[in-house]
């Protein structure tokens, strides 16, 4: 099941932002390069819901959510930790139609 998020205009390049779909935090951001990406917002080192108040940036290629708790780098596109590989983040997918951002969360059946 798709989600409805918001809008792509309302998303401030850089500022990640957090929505509660089906029970489940997700952090949304837009890139500077105009793409969007969902991952969960729960920090898997310290379980806390804080993602979202992360920081975006680039590690060696790679567009990444810096954790504003222990300053893990998370890739977005993989969601694999840059500085720890035995941790990692769901990546959920993600579709704009006429400027709204479309999250489904990973492993839910598709509709």
């Amino acid at each position: 099941m798709w989600h409805r998020v918001c809008r792509v205009s309302e998303l401030v390049p850089g500022r990640p932002v957090a929505a509660w779909l089906d029970g489940v935090q997700v952090a949304v951001v837009r890139l500077p390069d105009g793409s969007v990406h969902a991952v969960d917002n729960r920090d898997p080192f310290c379980d806390a819901m804080v993602l979202a108040r992360g920081l975006t940036g680039s590690r060696g290629g790679a567009d990444v959510l810096i954790s504003p708790m222990y300053k893990h780098a998370f890739d977005l596109r993989t969601g694999r930790c840059l500085d720890d590989a035995s941790r990692s983040i769901t990546v959920h997918s993600v579709r704009i139609i006429d400027d709204v951002v479309y999250v489904r969360l990973a492993g839910a059946a598709v509709r």
